[in-house]
């Protein structure tokens, strides 16, 4: 008899850990996009991710995170709204004070943005990691913890420190090949379900082994 999938939709997975949360349900922002099954771990409240965790979300700049991502407790993505002019005199930003310095927000107008903020699938971010604006980090990732990301990290890639840095990558670059053709968050929840032991702890042939057959096949 085949396993019964879990479900995407419920918000806490684990009801005897309130401290845990899937993201999709979640979110509301029209900027943030999140894939079924990444979840947000925080002790305080983990449903406060919109304000707490995704901070000076001021422009029309997007958050993606992919599916399958885990997110370790104080994970903050910082958007685009955190820039200020850094080639005058003062870094202060005088317009949003209001009164009659608000005639400058033209000044805002050419500050640096970096686009999109976007996470692949399957990517484990550790305690308090800080993703800078318009970083683009690749599927199955590990970011350390305390990490500060200011460049794009690979696909597969492990990266720690402040600011972040290569540390290693965690398949041959043959094999990152595979999993990314392979893309098990892809596959239909029945049978990702029946395969969980292949893709946790498995090898890149036998996950290639247990991959749907494509149809027409």
């Amino acid at each position: 008899m085949p396993g019964v999938p879990a479900d995407p939709t419920v918000l806490r997975p684990m009801p005897e850990q309130p401290r845990v949360v899937l993201l999709k349900p979640l979110v509301t922002s029209p900027l943030i996009e999140v894939g079924e099954f990444s979840y947000y771990d925080d002790p305080d409240d983990p449903t406060a991710f919109e304000t707490r965790n995704v901070l000076y979300h001021y422009g029309p700049e997007r958050l993606v995170i992919g599916k399958f991502c885990a997110l370790g407790q104080g994970v903050r993505f910082l958007m685009n709204g955190a820039n200020h002019r850094a080639d005058g005199p003062s870094t202060f930003p005088f317009p949003i004070m209001g009164g009659s310095w608000s005639e400058h927000f033209d000044l805002f107008a050419d500050l640096p943005n970096r686009g999109d903020t976007v996470v692949g699938n399957d990517v484990w971010f550790g305690y308090q990691s800080v993703v800078m604006p318009g970083v683009r980090i690749g599927h199955g990732a590990i970011i350390a913890s305390r990490s500060v990301v200011i460049d794009d990290v690979p696909d597969y890639g492990i990266v720690g420190g402040n600011p972040a840095r290569l540390i290693r990558h965690r398949h041959s670059a043959e094999d990152v090949t595979r999993l990314l053709a392979l893309a098990w968050w892809d596959w239909p929840l029945e049978h990702l379900t029946e395969h969980v032991r292949t893709i946790m702890s498995g090898t890149v042939d036998a996950l290639e082994a247990a991959a749907p057959t494509p149809r027409g096949a």
